[in-house]
């Protein structure tokens, strides 16, 4: 019988909280290293349409 403990061997992660001051210093070296921002126009989604309905049940 396995006896369950209340911790784990690895610890957790910290919790993913940003402050803003973080996520300027984030943006500010991802374009250090060259990265660049695009901006996406209101509206555009990502998801592409299904070509086909799903289908549940027997209507």
């Amino acid at each position: 019988m396995r006896i369950k403990t209340s911790h784990s061997s690895t610890p957790k992660p910290p919790a993913a909280t940003t402050s803003s001051e973080a996520l300027e210093a984030q943006i500010a070296a991802f374009l250090k290293q060259g990265g660049e921002i695009q901006e996406i126009a209101k509206g555009v989604s990502a998801q592409v349409a299904p070509s086909r309905h799903i289908r549940i049940g027997n209507k």
